[in-house]
């Protein structure tokens, strides 16, 4: 009975993020259009911060019941979900896609560094508030290169959109995002549940099952975005989640409220996250280009993630 109830809930939930998405992106791509801005940094600011709202609050709340990792595996993991799985299914959706190599060259030598820092945190088996700290500084310094560093490009053609100002514009993308992330909230709580009725270790649940249902928003938006011919937004979100993952999400918890974490397996998830990220990164960056064989190498790296931490517990 309780698995039918939870595998309801997380159908229910996914189906609820998928209905607002569309209306985010619609909503995004005129917002960036309104403000001349690339469509590739929107996504990286402004709708990857929205869709990333799950982890963000999963942070806060696993470290004031005092479960570190929770928040890192959830984190972590989802640093590696946006960047093998989510990525890996792109040209699933789309064909495929050309890719800037300053673009993904750039956040993904922020993200490594940022996976760096979180490796040299958890080492100890705690997360203080001066590590805490220096994540979010982190991430803020590192959302700021990104502005700075990556060249601008031709804003897309608006979607007709009933609000026209570019404030109530930005209020419904912020307003769709939240209800992506309840939708997704439902889905991760349901994930964890089944998992927990498995018997499966806490840090393992958050690595692989909590991160794949916070990383839900970015799945569904993302493929809405492709769908709706806006690949910019899609990669954008994709990327700028997983910077955010890698030191906001990771960070918050701990400011609030420091947290022991399992030494072993928080250093094994973030080494293999940091060295999945770079040879992903290498290989669109190299290629130029994102399509079915690079899919092979992305959801390679993923499901390899398994053996890595399965092995490591």
């Amino acid at each position: 009975m309780e698995i039918a109830l939870y595998s309801l809930l997380f159908v229910a939930g996914l189906g609820l993020a998928l209905v607002a998405s569309d209306v985010a992106v619609a909503y995004t791509r005129a917002l960036a259009a309104a403000l001349g801005a690339p469509p590739f940094i929107v996504g990286v600011v402004l709708v990857s911060l929205g869709t990333d709202l799950p982890e963000i609050a999963n942070s806060i709340a696993a470290h004031v019941q005092d479960e570190g990792d929770v928040n890192v595996g959830d984190s972590i993991g989802s640093t590696l979900t946006q960047y093998t799985l989510v990525l890996g299914l792109f040209p699933l959706v789309a064909g495929a896609l050309v890719i800037d190599r300053r673009q993904i060259g750039v956040v993904t030598v922020l993200t490594m560094s940022g996976l760096g820092l979180t490796s040299l945190f958890v080492a100890d088996g705690w997360l203080g508030r001066g590590d805490g700290l220096v994540l979010v500084a982190a991430w803020a310094v590192f959302t700021y290169v990104v502005i700075r560093v990556i060249p601008g490009s031709r804003p897309e053609d608006p979607p007709a959109v009933r609000l026209a100002g570019r404030g109530g514009q930005a209020g419904v993308v912020l307003a769709a995002l939240a209800v992506v992330g309840v939708g997704a909230t439902v889905a991760v709580r349901s994930l964890v549940h089944l998992a927990e009725l498995a018997g499966v270790p806490e840090f393992v649940i958050a690595f692989f099952g909590a991160s794949f249902g916070t990383s839900a928003p970015e799945i569904v938006v993302d493929f809405t975005a492709l769908v709706r011919g806006s690949p910019a937004i899609a990669l954008g979100d994709a990327l700028g989640s997983s910077l955010i993952d890698a030191t906001l999400s990771i960070g918050i918890g701990p400011i609030v409220a420091p947290a022991e974490v399992t030494a072993s397996l928080a250093l094994t998830g973030a080494l293999y996250t940091l060295v999945a990220v770079g040879i992903v990164g290498g290989l669109l960056g190299g290629r130029r280009r994102h399509d079915r064989r690079s899919m092979v190498v992305l959801l390679g790296l993923y499901l390899l993630a398994y053996a890595v931490l399965l092995s490591a517990d």
